[in-house]
């Protein structure tokens, strides 16, 4: 068959189908040029959408900041706090919450240059101190029926403010009392009406040093010890003291057994100075600390939280809580709850 015996459209044709070939063969030798042109350095970040970016981490960048309390360390059985800052700061944390003990580099033993120096050890890791917190409001509850327990309570208190200011930190987590502590066997009861009036009067007790050491009592919300159930109950427990130094400690993973933490944070609102995040599952039914979980490995619906504490007009330190540092390569789990946050607050990837 000859060319003047092939219909023109057909003869068109098969010579772009010549064409194209060509160009394609050309494009494939320069290394696929044509089907996937790369963006010139001036050209603005591609922002991944769909499905797929929601894969990988939050869409919307938040500005709070990240911290991890030192629980998730081996401390002091393995690692010294130099160590622990300076991982954290590797792992990409802005700030460590510490721990007030009975013993140990903070307990009250440290006297105000060792918990300077603490400070000074922290800056020169380039990590912040985002607050102190401590165990010791158990077995030395603010609303004890004992009133040589309460006085005692209140004295290592009145120190944990000191240990506060010298650590360089305003934040201190205060469990104001507990109508029950589960956890602890042959914990007493207190009756709910008691409690309360026991843990107001303490906080009045502690407010004039707060205020002079320019340290924020930050109430946290327990649950697990039967008193401030709701956020209302919290918002009329803070405000009623008219105290500038007196603030909610709000923890995610407390609430989540029972209730959300989303519906909590809006009530709560600029009350809210300091944060822990502890992750739960609601598959389970168990109350003790052995059910909380590293982050993202949980039933918390983070996206609704983390857009929550924004919607407040909170940019200060999330803290990651968790009381089992992992017993082998220890530096994973502090890792994985950076790279959590990361996603979590869409900060890029390290």
């Amino acid at each position: 068959m000859s060319s003047t015996d092939i219909p023109l459209d057909a003869l068109f044709s098969r010579r772009d189908w010549i064409r194209y070939g060509a160009l394609l063969g050309a494009s494939v030798a320069a290394g696929g040029a044509l089907a996937e042109e790369k963006p010139k350095s001036s050209d603005p970040p591609v922002i991944p959408v769909g499905p797929q970016a929601e894969w990988r981490r939050a869409t919307k960048a938040y500005e709070m900041k990240k911290s991890i309390n030192l629980w998730a360390f081996p401390y002091p059985g393995k690692m010294t706090l130099k160590e622990c800052f300076e991982l954290a700061r590797r792992a990409g944390f802005d700030a460590v919450e510490v721990n007030y003990n009975l013993e140990g580099d903070i307990s009250p033993a440290a006297s105000d240059k060792d918990l300077m120096r603490i400070r000074d050890t922290a800056e020169k890791a380039d990590i912040g101190i985002s607050g102190l917190c401590s165990f010791l409001f158990w077995p030395y509850p603010l609303t004890a029926n004992s009133e040589a327990t309460r006085s005692r309570a209140l004295e290592i208190a009145t120190d944990m403010i000191r240990a506060a200011q010298f650590l360089g930190t305003e934040n201190l987590l205060v469990v104001p009392g507990a109508v029950g502590i589960p956890w602890l066997k042959d914990a007493e009861t207190v009756p709910y009406a008691l409690c309360d009036e026991r843990a107001r009067a303490a906080i009045r007790k502690l407010i004039p040093e707060a205020e002079k050491r320019k340290v924020h009592l930050n109430i946290e919300n327990i649950f697990f010890n039967g008193y401030l159930l709701s956020p209302r109950d919290m918002v009329e427990f803070v405000d009623s003291f008219e105290s500038p130094f007196v603030h909610v400690h709000f923890d995610t993973g407390n609430i989540m057994p029972f209730q959300f933490p989303e519906h909590w944070i809006p009530i709560l609102g600029k009350r809210i100075r300091n944060v822990h995040l502890k992750e739960y599952s609601k598959k389970g039914t168990d109350f003790s600390l052995e059910s909380f979980r590293p982050l993202l490995d949980g039933t918390t619906n983070w996206p609704a939280v983390i857009e929550a504490f924004n919607s407040a007009g909170y940019r200060g330190h999330l803290t990651f809580e968790y009381f089992h540092p992992f017993q082998h390569y220890p530096e994973a789990l502090v890792y994985q709850a950076s790279d959590a946050l990361d996603r979590m607050l869409g900060k890029p990837g390290r």
